[in-house]
């Protein structure tokens, strides 16, 4: 076999069979989709050229100033969003908290990334925790007074060279020219200064510390502290005055003190409070008022994306987003603030008020801004001006699939659908579409046309709306075990999911379709979960986990279990989402620990994790405790005696009591881990154990053992049985290609591609067998289609290899770097860009 497939089957075999766990994280009418709300254009900056754009952003990033990396890194979260890749947006704003050089940023930073419900505790900052704002606090001094201060009868004795060390103005009035350096007492009478604030001032110029004083003196000594410009006595209140705030009712106390004495620990303790309290505190008239009062960029950006989740159309959200706007000072900040406020207007169906933002936008660089323009002046009746707009963007630019779906909305009867099979075969991740095609031929009755239309979609990226309208399609035809099915999955994404007739909502939907289907026992759904889990019918396993949750709502075990199917169906947040309820719901503190271990593990803290499940094995010997050690011990690459104690973890999790369900997936990693060991006989015994109970995914592992052995067909006939099981069957089409001749392999990984778009390696085999017969241009042109919709690291490494080959080192370059600006610490790319950069400087030596 030749080189670049040879070396592209070599890595996916690396990555394909580590033995991976889906573990915890990680009626039809066309005004459903004659429109795309303005929201579907809101959130994000989008780039003509994306692959340029995340190259310049590395570039920057290795080259800008240490205090401007922070604001790089949000540019490149909000470029990145659109990805809907939880992590790699974690690893921005991780970077960009990092890079941050005052404790402001950090705190909105650190309540950026504790709203989105992909942090736990572990990463949340508190002001304090910034090294620049504390101070040392050396041992009381006992020199004995040589001054007194008399305040009204009394007379407080302190230390000359102590006060006169607290501030300039005091160091010139005792030791300077001044009449009080000659005086052994001093009348402070007059300067409003209370008997406890002196001593309290006399006890601080002596120990340099404050926390022994109550919060209301700590308050007067920070006044003091201000008027006689005692900047360390100030600091010092400061961070003291932060540990004081612990509730909303501390924060509108002591804010405005903060606010004016230009506190800023206590400023952001405050701060941090309020930013937890959201989105409710953007409710309240006070928070209002302070928030006005911070000019931060970062604050805006963070607030006006709350309140667009929350009301896209409220005042608040219009006065945050103006905010945001008089805050940018970047072309890219004024960009979005000025495309969000067009989409705002645009909602609010002031649609030449819209339409003034966008061009706006437009003109600060924002191209994507053009389909606002468009959409507003569709609105205000001028639907051939937007058509023209439309059709001038598509030929000035790269044709990418998102302006061929704004164009279809200008357009009419054949073009229209042209125009949106354009759309998808550019950006097969569109779902408008499928949606407007599928209602399409729902109104021409073609239910079941229209229903094998939008699971097109389903199949491959599972969305509300989509299974929305698919259940409405089972409806039209009176097959409403389906519906039920469809609506129960949707309300496991988003419980709160409005539905397109808002006076009804999901709920009040099963409990309409109930009525037209037969209710089997809790019982009867374990039988039936077991039926669609081995059957690999995620959706159906949804739903019959959100059937048993209703009738069990207290139950850890199941939002677990719902856990593991969102995230096998890459629905992150929704999975991490029910693997917190469940960490609530617990019933025991060993059970509670394992659902913690998953957290933690899939927010990146690996060996706190590890900690969770010990402490859990020493409570109580669990199946879930010994299988969470195993799978976070595999999580790295392991030497033959690690792996040998990973497979003794997994034994011992296999001897423990469970169901078949989670034992199948424990036998199918303890194969892989023989497969890792090289021992074959070992790990096709696993496989058949876990195919006996119906683990339908072992057969993919026996398929392994079987190529080691060189028994090709064998493992071509275990996949084919996979693909005949399976309902979601797309990996099921990619891995049966390995073990067949190129024709065969061309027909599996084109049904793959067809069944699910997403997945990278399809693109990369072709691209690699037409690079091997010397067809470079349709090479990178394969690759080049998929990383338009989906700029994929191994696509984008893949990419730059084709280019250097054939000597075309700025493009390689261009592409190490938009994949390095994915994962900077990417080897193989970095070696490459190292390699293609000596080449560019020194071209004499290739």
């Amino acid at each position: 076999m030749v080189y670049f497939v040879k070396k592209l089957l070599s890595l996916k075999l690396k990555g394909t069979f580590k033995s991976t766990q889906v573990h915890a994280s990680s009626p039809p009418n066309t005004t459903i989709v004659n429109t795309i709300g303005s929201s579907s254009i809101a959130n994000k900056l989008r780039k003509k050229q994306r692959v340029e754009t995340l190259a310049d952003l590395y570039r920057r990033l290795g080259t800008c100033l240490e205090s401007e990396k922070s604001l790089i890194c949000i540019e490149q979260y909000s470029i990145l969003s659109s990805l809907g890749d939880p992590k790699l947006l974690r690893r921005c704003l991780r970077a960009a908290r990092q890079h941050a050089f005052d404790v402001h940023s950090k705190v909105v930073l650190s309540a950026l990334l504790r709203y989105e419900r992909r942090e736990d505790e572990h990463d949340s900052v508190s002001p304090m925790d910034c090294s620049c704002f504390i101070l040392e606090c050396p041992k009381a001094n006992r020199e004995d007074s040589d001054i007194s201060f008399c305040v009204g009868n009394e007379e407080i004795d302190c230390v000359r060279s102590k006060i006169a060390a607290l501030s300039t103005p005091f160091k010139a009035m005792l030791c300077g020219s001044f009449i009080e350096s000659k005086r052994s007492k001093i009348d402070f009478s007059q300067n409003g200064i209370s008997v406890e604030l002196m001593k309290a001032v006399d006890l601080y110029s002596r120990t340099k510390m404050v926390d022994m004083f109550s919060p209301k003196i700590v308050l007067e000594l920070l006044s003091f502290a201000e008027r006689f410009c005692c900047e360390e006595m100030k600091s010092a209140c400061d961070i003291q005055l932060a540990t004081f705030v612990n509730c909303m009712e501390d924060v509108l106390v002591l804010i405005e003190y903060g606010l004016e004495d230009r506190t800023n620990v206590l400023v952001a303790s405050c701060l941090q409070v309020l930013l937890r309290e959201l989105p409710s505190s953007l409710h309240s008239p006070k928070v209002m008022r302070i928030f006005s009062g911070h000019a931060s960029f970062l604050l805006y950006y963070f607030l006006s994306q709350v309140a667009m989740e929350e009301d896209m159309v409220s005042n608040t959200t219009v006065m945050l987003l103006e905010r945001l706007k008089e805050c940018a000072t970047l072309k890219w900040q004024k960009a979005l603030a000025l495309h969000q406020l067009g989409c705002v207007w645009l909602e609010r169906l002031e649609y030449k008020t819209a339409q003034c933002y966008f061009e706006a936008a437009t003109e600060a660089g924002h191209v994507y801004s053009l389909a606002g323009i468009a959409r507003s002046r569709y609105k205000q009746g001028q639907q051939h001006s937007a058509y023209k707009l439309m059709n001038t963007l598509i030929s000035e630019y790269k044709a990418v699939g998102w302006m061929y779906q704004e164009r279809s909305l200008y357009n009419t009867g054949e073009d229209k659908i042209a125009d949106l099979n354009t759309a998808t075969e550019l950006d097969p991740t569109l779902s408008f579409p499928y949606k407007y095609r599928a209602v399409s031929k729902a109104e021409k009755k073609q239910t079941k046309d229209a229903i094998s239309e939008i699971d097109r979609i389903i199949q491959f990226k599972l969305a509300p709306d989509c299974l929305e309208l698919r259940a409405w399609f089972f409806i039209a035809i009176e097959d409403y075990g389906s519906a039920l099915r469809d609506i129960r999955a949707m309300l496991t994404l988003e419980p709160s999911y409005k539905m397109f007739n808002v006076r009804l909502s999901g709920d009040d939907l099963i409990d309409l379709l109930n009525h037209k289907v037969q209710q089997g026992s809790q019982a009867d759904c374990w039988l039936q979960l077991y039926d669609q889990w081995s059957s690999i019918d995620d959706i159906g396993s949804l739903a019959i986990i959100h059937q048993m949750v209703v009738n069990d709502p207290w139950k850890s075990l199941l939002r677990f279990r719902q856990s593991l199917l969102l995230l096998r169906l890459n629905c992150k947040k929704a999975a991490m989402r029910c693997l917190q309820l469940a960490c609530n719901l617990s019933s025991s503190e060993h059970e509670k620990l394992i659902y913690e271990g998953w957290i933690l593990y899939d927010t990146g803290h690996r060996e706190e994790a590890l900690a969770k499940a010990e402490k859990s094995i020493l409570i109580q010997r669990s199946f879930e405790a010994f299988f969470l050690k195993a799978y976070t011990l595999s999580d790295s690459n392991l030497d033959p005696e690690s792996s040998s104690y990973v497979i003794e973890l997994l034994e011992e999790a296999i001897r423990c009591p469970s169901d078949g369900l989670r034992k199948g997936q424990a036998l199918n990693n303890l194969g892989g881990k023989y497969v890792d060991s090289g021992k074959l006989d070992q790990a096709a015994n696993c496989y058949m154990n876990a195919l006996e109970i119906k683990h339908t995914k072992a057969h993919q592992g026996l398929a392994r053992v079987y190529s080691l052995r060189n028994q090709q067909k064998a493992a071509y006939a275990e996949l084919s049985k996979l693909i005949e099981k399976a309902h979601n069957n797309a990996s099921a089409y990619e891995n049966r290609s390995e073990y067949c001749d190129s024709e065969m392999a061309k027909n599996d990984l084109n049904m793959a591609t067809e069944l699910d778009p997403l997945r990278t390696y399809p693109y990369s085999y072709r691209a690699a067998v037409l690079m091997d017969d010397q067809k470079e241009t349709e090479a990178i042109e394969e690759l080049s289609k998929a990383i338009a919709f989906k700029p994929d690291l191994q696509m984008l490494h893949l990419r730059a290899a084709f280019y250097e080959s054939i000597g075309n080192l700025n493009s390689a370059l261009c592409d190490c770097e938009a994949a390095l600006c994915l994962e900077p610490d990417h080897i193989d790319t970095l070696d490459l860009y190292n390699r293609a950069r000596d080449q560019a400087i020194h071209p004499q030596q290739i």
